[in-house]
């Protein structure tokens, strides 16, 4: 695949601090293995042409594991650290550095979304979109705010949490246009989701790519309890 990938690797995991203990939200624990692992074997089918891991809270650690098990992780890679905070949309730019295709993909570090970013890449230059969102379509999206695009898939607008909501969520996964993006005056420090895909959506053309595939989000000790079952499950039927 002609395109690079950026996983945001540098969450604390905030909400999860009952069952994971002083180590980034990528590296909880999934039946013996990190939740990188899994996201990493997922991208490893798509051959992309570079991973870059962009680490901030005990970014050590993440190096750490990558380096040590590098066998596992058969692509080439590099690391783009963080000093200080810098939100989802200033992790992106500082990891931009790194990477020089023309498009590239961005991928949540706690999230797993089973989509086909072959076909999602194939979308995003077919449209000539600036940015290609991943949507999860879910019936019971309380925890989500919903995402909803016409019917040449624009997105269109972003609602708010509610309970009881049904409808599309964000998946956490991006392909975005580099030199739309770079032309854009981003301060170092800001938020992809506010300040880009929202402040964005009437500047830049912003699609939807919506899949019915299997989607996790540990950001809460429900489903990473939930995790633990579904995700190995899910390897091992894939590698039957």
């Amino acid at each position: 695949m002609l395109a690079d990938c950026i996983i945001l690797a540098g969450g604390m995991g905030t909400r999860l601090q009952s069952v994971l203990i002083d180590k980034p939200k990528c590296l909880a624990d999934i039946n013996g293995k990190p939740f990188l692992y899994y996201i990493c074997q997922q991208l490893k089918k798509f051959n992309f042409n570079k991973i870059i891991f962009s680490v901030g809270y005990q970014k050590d650690m993440v190096k750490d594991y990558v380096l040590t098990h590098r066998d596992e992780f058969n692509f080439t890679f590099e690391f783009a650290e963080e000093d200080e905070p810098l939100g989802t949309g200033g992790a992106i730019l500082h990891a931009l550095s790194y990477s020089q295709t023309e498009d590239f993909f961005v991928v949540n570090g706690d999230t797993l979304f089973d989509v086909d970013l072959e076909e999602m890449l194939a979308l995003q230059r077919a449209q000539m979109s600036d940015c290609t969102l991943a949507l999860k379509p879910m019936q019971h999206a309380d925890r989500y705010g919903l995402v909803h695009m016409d019917e040449k898939q624009v997105i269109t607008g972003f609602e708010e949490k509610k309970l009881g909501a049904t409808g599309l969520i964000n998946g956490g996964i991006y392909c975005i246009y580099r030199n739309s993006f770079l032309n854009i005056p981003f301060p170092k420090k800001f938020s992809f989701e506010k300040d880009y895909l929202e402040a964005m959506i009437k500047e830049r053309e912003i699609i939807g790519y919506k899949q019915d595939a299997y989607f996790i989000d540990i950001g809460i000790p429900e489903d990473y309890q939930r995790a633990q079952l579904e995700i190995p499950a899910l390897f091992t039927k894939e590698n039957k």
